[in-house]
């Protein structure tokens, strides 16, 4: 008998709570969390800030022109800078972003005031974007070094994604109350303070650098130019990355124009003067905020591919709707959908790219993923005056707002195939999780093992490989049943999730036992390169391991050695 309607809310909630408390728990990923929190309030409530600062001088175009400013060189930087991050401690980069980002939002606190500093407000402005360009990538490529299986990634990501959602939320009202009693140079001061308290948790975070796979080795000591290249080069390479950063560069579209409509529609169509763009900011991220609680029953989903093409549809179709009646009920409706749509993007894109992405080049891929960003952003806030200006509002409102649902409509099926993918993956990370010196890596090393799998077949009375011969792979049986004698003896009867081969790999030295299966094997082969390269250069691993085979070789008299 099927469980009722209220059973299975109950099981979705309590896994909801679940989601939330095994990130709390983890250290590591609560004080990037907090960062994360500290930096994104700062960043929206900037953003709500020079958008009204370029409005009171230059209008509408100086609002989309002092985007793509702060987006273009953004855009450079983001392939520039990360490379550093997959070359240094992480945690490290983003304490000093932090910074950075305060002293440039600060100074520009202090210049808001002052007559004829526009031109270095924008300059500072553009130093701000710059340094922020590196946070949401090298954020994104740590969490999964703090996380150990796709669930608590997922879990971080959703939760990441609700105090994004709440960032914005909290940065936009923020921006509206200071605007509306204090004035722009106290929503920047607001900025730098949020800024810097953003970098505290991250002095605090240590954790221990997952293995790296040789494939991508060579960025590490590659000329500047070429290392910009290396994420660009790993995305062109996997068309599942490519679709991904297609779908994620046309959202960005429409959050770049979607900076020039706030201004626009809340100050010339709405007549709701310059707090009302920190309203209707807020009113985006109210929508994301209740969707981001809402994304926390979809942390057990095998579809977070297609939810992410929800969310990109749902940031063009709301804005299109509002051509037709753009009234002040309506638009805060309609943004809040925008805000639904903004928290499934984020569970969807973090987990899925981070999981798809060579670990060796995470922060590089999440740095194009940026640039790509930074790109449609700029191009969204230029694309949107003009069509104003040649069309008028409601026509350009109804262009860029249809973009997104046809994207999504056309790649539906690859989706789809994506999550069928995903689920595959899965279910080889829980088999390599039973291994015990598998069980502390972390969620992208075991991820990428799980990428090098091999399908092996052993007819029941073959050996897979006899005592005295070389070792090249380590071994886990999926289906099946093996014997191993050593000496003559019996030793063991292996099940599925067990694994073998491990002591001529980690000892270079000949098998030390016989395998042989007792019914027909299902095997995953892992080269013995691969298999030593991880277990050997990740201490806990390196130790379990250790223990491991110690207790392995106590099976053995001497002569059997």
């Amino acid at each position: 008998m099927s469980a009722s309607p209220r059973a299975r809310s109950g099981v979705r909630l309590r896994a909801a709570a679940a989601a939330v408390v095994s990130t709390w728990r983890n250290a590591d990923l609560r004080r990037a969390e907090l960062s994360f929190a500290g930096a994104w309030t700062a960043e929206w409530a900037f953003s709500v800030g020079i958008g009204v600062y370029a409005f009171r001088h230059g209008g509408a175009k100086a609002v989309g022109v002092v985007a793509v400013l702060r987006m273009l060189p953004a855009a450079i930087a983001a392939p520039a800078l990360t490379p550093y991050a997959d070359r240094h401690r992480r945690e490290r980069v983003l304490a000093f972003v932090c910074a950075v980002r305060a002293v440039a939002t600060g100074a520009a606190a202090v210049l808001a005031p002052v007559r004829g500093a526009a031109f270095a407000v924008y300059a500072l402005a553009m130093v701000a974007a710059v340094a922020a360009v590196p946070f949401r990538p090298v954020h994104s490529a740590l969490l999964p070094t703090l996380c150990r299986t796709p669930y608590e990634l997922a879990s971080a990501n959703v939760v990441r994604g609700l105090l994004d959602s709440a960032s914005t939320l909290i940065g936009a009202a923020i921006a509206a109350v200071f605007l509306s009693r204090a004035g722009v140079g106290a929503v920047f001061g607001a900025a730098a303070a949020a800024s810097l308290l953003s970098a505290i948790p991250l002095l605090r975070l240590h954790p221990e650098p997952a293995p790296r796979l040789s494939s991508y080795g060579e960025t590490r000591s590659a000329a500047p130019a070429t290392a910009m290249m290396t994420g660009a080069r790993a995305v062109a390479r996997d068309g599942d990355l490519t679709l991904m950063f297609v779908l994620a560069g046309m959202q960005t579209l429409i959050r770049g124009a979607l900076n020039v409509f706030l201004v626009v529609v809340a100050i010339d169509v709405l007549g709701s003067g310059e707090a009302g763009v920190g309203t209707l900011t807020a009113a985006l991220g109210a929508g994301a905020v209740a969707a981001s609680i809402a994304a926390l029953l979809l942390v057990g989903s095998k579809r977070l591919a297609r939810w992410f093409g929800v969310g990109v549809a749902l940031w063009g179709l709301p804005i299109a709707l509002l051509a037709f009646h753009p009234s002040k009920a309506l638009a805060l409706v309609l943004l809040a959908i925008v805000g639904i749509g903004n928290a499934l993007v984020d569970i969807g894109l973090f987990t899925v790219v981070a999981r798809l992405a060579p670990h060796e080049v995470l922060a590089q891929v999440f740095g194009a993923l940026e640039s790509v960003a930074a790109i449609g952003v700029a191009f969204g806030s230029l694309l949107a005056p003009v069509l104003i200006a040649l069309a008028g509002v409601s026509a350009a409102l109804l262009v860029i707002g249809l973009s997104t649902p046809i994207a999504v409509a056309a790649a539906w099926w690859r989706l789809n195939r994506l999550d069928a993918g995903m689920t595959h993956r899965d279910r080889e990370i829980d088999l390599l999780r039973n291994v015990p010196m598998f069980a502390p890596l972390p969620l992208p090393s075991i991820e990428q093992l799980a990428r090098l799998l091999e399908p092996r077949s052993v007819n029941a009375g073959d050996a897979v490989f006899a005592q005295g011969d070389v070792g090249d792979c380590y071994y886990v049986i999926v289906d099946g049943t093996a014997d191993v004698t050593g000496g003559g003896s019996g030793l063991a009867t292996l099940g599925p999730g067990e694994g073998f081969g491990e002591i001529a790999l980690l000892h270079s030295r000949p098998r030390t036992a016989t395998v042989r299966a007792r019914t027909d094997l299902q095997l995953m082969a892992l080269s013995g390169a691969n298999f030593t390269s991880v277990v050997s250069s990740y201490r806990p691993s390196g130790a379990a391991a250790t223990v491991y085979v110690d207790h392995l070789l106590a099976r053995f008299t001497p002569d059997d050695i």
